[in-house]
Formats: structure tokens, C-alpha cells, sequence
């Protein structure tokens, strides 16, 4: 059977999701169900505070905007469906609709990954040259440097995307994950995909690779600045500043290797499922927590938002 056959004959996956332990599948849906719920709340507050509170137009919550944004639609490709899964023990998916999530899925991961490496550029910017942050980090350079993130994300997910469309899945159907994760596509294939494999590989590892060397170099510049600060409380207030995007590097990375660099059969797809599920979910709903229980500015606009728009329509009441 041709390729073409297979997209023609082909016309829906099943999503599996945790089918041999159906005993968590609830658990697993109110507990996923809530953190979904907390992050719509909070990477929509998030955009809606920047973006209207001026004291927030500065580069540093531009890029967090958008990281609010990529979370916001990681998130939304993958829960909701994953909702259906675990609430029914499993669900039809269409061809064209998994792999519509395939792709947006990895253009969200890859803009993620490249983003956190934008943003431990800014604070490099910000600590190491102040006073030549305003230039350096101009509104150009800023958006610039948005098109190249959102650029190579889609263009890396329209590649996978382009080359696991023209594999051949036969008669299999049913996908052991909660959605349409690239490896779990690339083991339902019956055809040779030694190509992709090599290529999801490479790709992950240069993505991570890339971003890490902007973090890793910005990070030993800002700690040898800090580190000649004479004053102690100087040091700290400095540090501070990082220390938000260093929590987010953390929770981000740690799922993200785990998916997609380590061996095959190096875990069991449960174990493996639990990490994705993490990674769509966990990172998203605590990036908003992580930029605002400890940062001043953000408490700030809550509370003027609050005053401002939502207190005077509460008062009518």
C-alpha cells in the first residue's frame, strides 16, 4: 500500500492513554483537570497584566508575555483531549487532527526551549551593560528576536510533522499515549523510520544545546558581575532578578531530556507518559507562579488592575 493509500485508508488513531492501570485514569483526570484550569488562570493574567499596565512594557515581560503565550498553547494542544482519555479510558482522534496537535505540540516545545535561552539573554543584558540595556535591547532587536524563536519552532515542527506524514502506519491504530507524541507515531509505523528517529534527535539535542549555551554563558557573566558587587544586599537584589528564570530553566529542562534524549527502553512508556504529562502540563502551570508569589512589579499591577478595573465594578454590586 502506498503512502497515499495509508492517509486515505487511515482515518482516526485511538489514544490510550493509561489503559493498563484504568485505576488512575480518574485520578489522574481531576488532578489534570485542575492544573489546566490553574493554568488558563494564571498564563491569561499573566498576558492580560503586561499588556496593560505600563510600568510592565519593559523587555524583560515582553518576552515573558510570550512565554505565557507558548505555554498557554502547549498546554490547550494536548489537555483538553487528554481530558477525553483519561475521562472515557480512551478516544478517537482524526488523522489530520493528530497530527494538527503533533505539530503545534513541538512548535510550542521548540519556541520554549528557545525562549528561555532569549531570556537569560536579557538578563545578561540587564545585570552585565544597564546602561546600555535600553539600546541593546531595543523594541526592534526584541521583536527580532521573537520571529526567529517563533521561525525555527515551526519550521522544526513542519520538518518532523512533513516526514512522519509520509510514513506508512498500515492497519495499527491504537497510540499508547495521551496524545500525539512523535516518538509514540514513529513506533506505530510499520515503515522505516531510522530517518526520523536520527532527525528528532539531532534536532532536540541542538535545539537544548543552543539555548543551554546562551544560559550557561549569559549565567557566568551576570555570577562574575554579581560576584564584584561590594555590597551584599546589592548582590542579593541583583540576583534576584535571575533567580525567577533560573526556577523556570529547572522545571523546564529536567522533563524535557528525559522525553526526548534518553535511549529507547531506557524506561517503560508509562513512566514515560508520566514525564510528557509533566512536561505538557506541570512547567505551564507553574511558570506564572514562579513570576509573580516573588516578584514585586507583578504584585504591583495585580493590585492596581484590581483597583483600577475590577474593584469599581465589584462596588455596584
Amino acid at each position: 500500500m502506498t503512502d497515499g493509500g495509508n492517509l486515505t485508508a487511515l482515518s482516526s488513531f485511538i489514544l490510550l492513554g493509561f489503559s493498563d492501570a484504568p485505576e488512575l485514569q480518574t485520578t489522574i483526570f481531576t488532578v489534570l483537570l485542575s492544573l489546566y484550569a490553574l493554568m488558563v488562570l494564571g498564563n491569561l493574567t499573566m498576558i492580560l497584566l503586561i499588556n496593560t499596565d505600563p510600568h510592565l512594557h519593559t523587555p524583560m515581560y515582553f518576552f515573558l508575555t510570550h512565554l505565557s503565550c507558548i505555554d498557554f498553547c502547549l498546554s490547550s494542544a494536548t489537555i483538553p483531549k487528554a481530558l477525553q482519555t483519561f475521562l472515557q479510558g480512551r478516544s478517537h482522534i482524526s488523522f489530520w487532527g493528530c497530527f494538527a496537535q503533533m505539530y503545534v505540540y513541538l512548535a510550542m516545545a521548540v519556541s520554549e526551549t528557545l525562549m528561555l535561552g532569549v531570556m537569560a539573554y536579557d538578563r545578561y543584558s540587564a545585570v552585565c551593560k544597564p546602561l546600555l540595556y535600553t539600546t541593546t535591547m531595543s523594541r526592534a532587536r526584541c521583536y527580532g528576536m521573537m520571529v526567529l524563536v517563533y521561525a525555527m519552532g515551526f519550521l522544526t515542527s513542519l520538518v518532523h510533522t512533513t516526514l512522519a506524514g509520509r510514513l506508512s502506519f498500515c492497519q495499527a491504530r491504537s497510540i499508547n499515549h495521551f496524545f500525539c507524541e512523535l516518538p509514540t507515531l514513529l513506533q506505530l509505523s510499520c515503515s522505516d523510520t531510522s530517518t526520523n528517529e536520527v532527525l528528532q534527535v539531532y534536532n532536540a539535542a541542538f535545539d537544548i544545546i543552543v539555548s543551554l549555551l546562551m544560559i550557561l554563558v549569559s549565567y557566568t557573566y551576570i555570577l562574575h558581575t554579581v560576584l564584584h558587587i561590594p555590597l551584599a544586599s546589592r548582590r542579593l537584589k541583583v540576583f534576584s532578578t535571575c533567580a525567577s528564570h533560573l526556577a523556570a530553566i529547572t522545571i523546564f529542562y529536567a522533563p524535557a531530556i528525559l522525553t526526548y534524549v534518553q535511549p529507547h527502553g531506557a524506561s517503560s512508556w508509562d513512566q514515560a507518559k508520566l514525564v510528557s504529562l509533566c512536561y505538557c502540563i506541570l512547567t505551564q502551570t507553574l511558570n506564572p507562579l514562579i513570576y509573580s508569589l516573588r516578584n514585586k512589579e507583578v504584585q504591583g499591577a495585580l493590585r492596581r488592575l484590581w483597583e483600577r478595573k475590577l474593584l469599581p465594578h465589584l462596588s455596584r454590586f
